[in-house]
């Protein structure tokens, strides 16, 4: 049973997290009994955010009196002190328990550090001292940011999006963290969706030692497919080389990985589904995607203001505006038939 040590924090766990961000689209029961089938299966590293709605609250009635079996990390997007404290406060309440294993802030636009005026990492540090929280994290999207972060010293993990459609300066990264022993952990190991083979989305991972991929689960089904590969992990073969190289094709560069982080949008565009929908089409049952309901969400983007703000918010640097109308020219022509 392969597993992974968290850098300095000397968290081992299996190379499986459970990306708790989906089990806020189903009931409390549903998600207790997901999460508790996950825990009793070998999973043992749990990752959700204050941001992620009820999933705090869903983790801490599923795992009551169990606290000790498990790793809890959890994010803030506090921007100041006071936010932060408000923040953590809730999620050891939501969470059910007087501490976390691991804190990060949630994909700020700046490195946070020691006696800035806004306070958020004296406030972390203080945190740690008061036994609130046993190891100090950051999230991000921005490639300049998680290089800071790595840099300063002042992190003992890194929450970055990596998959075997990263770039060699992704790649990079993890080795950085190896070489300041700091763990890596994966988000986005399915990118989004846009990747559907999570055997090869797990071979090429396990390649990294030093890397915890954590994968959104929401469905019995999606989980079980996890735990086989958590006695049984998949092995690098020359056919799923053949597929990660057909992707890389596909989909490497100027796509939108549906973080969401361009929301919300003035003319109440859904751009992290809208901007994508071609490849979503293509890469996962269609059906779904053709509702009436899709439908009028596609024509919203006639609406778009050309405002640029989903611009200035892309953590990679696309041009939205102009996904979202080759999208939408693209899904007419599925509709009305000259295409799919």
């Amino acid at each position: 049973m392969p597993q992974v040590t968290l850098g300095k924090t000397g968290i081992a766990v299996d190379k499986n997290g459970f990306g708790a961000l989906p089990i806020q689209r189903i009931s409390k029961d549903e998600a207790a009994y997901l999460l508790c089938k996950a825990l009793d299966n070998g999973i043992t590293f749990f990752d959700t955010a204050r941001s992620y709605s009820d999933s705090e609250e869903k983790i801490g009635y599923a795992f009551e009196g169990r606290r000790s079996e498990l790793y809890l990390a959890t994010k803030t997007p506090a921007q100041n002190a006071e936010q932060f404290w408000e923040d953590l406060h809730t999620s050891l309440k939501m969470l059910k328990t007087d501490y976390v294993d691991l804190y990060q802030f949630h994909n700020p636009d700046f490195c946070p550090k020691p006696g800035e005026e806004n306070g958020l990492y004296d406030a972390m540090v203080r945190a740690k001292e008061q036994g609130k929280i046993r190891f100090i994290g950051i999230t991000n999207h921005r490639l300049h940011i998680a290089k800071e972060a790595i840099h300063s010293g002042l992190y003992d993990t890194l929450q970055f999006p990596f998959c075997y459609l990263a770039t060699e300066k992704d790649v990079e990264l993890v080795e950085k963290c190896r070489k300041a022993d700091m763990g890596f952990i994966a988000m986005k190991a399915l990118s989004g969706g846009m990747i559907t083979n999570s055997a090869a989305a797990y071979a090429y991972l396990d390649q990294f030692d030093n890397v915890l991929p954590i994968w959104g689960i929401q469905r019995e089904k999606e989980l079980d497919e996890f735990l086989t590969y958590v006695k049984n992990p998949p092995v690098m073969t020359d056919e799923m080389k053949a597929l990660i190289d057909h992707d890389r094709e596909q989909l490497s560069g100027n796509f939108c990985r549906g973080c969401g982080y361009c929301m919300p949008c003035p003319a109440d565009i859904e751009i992290n589904n809208c901007a994508r929908m071609s490849l979503l089409i293509r890469r996962s049952p269609s059906a779904p995607q053709l509702t009436p309901e899709v439908q009028a969400k596609m024509k919203k983007i006639e609406d778009c203001l050309h405002c640029g703000k989903c611009m200035e918010k892309c953590p990679y640097g696309l041009n939205t505006p102009k996904l979202l109308e080759e999208n939408y020219k693209d899904y007419c022509e599925i509709l009305t038939g000259k295409e799919f």
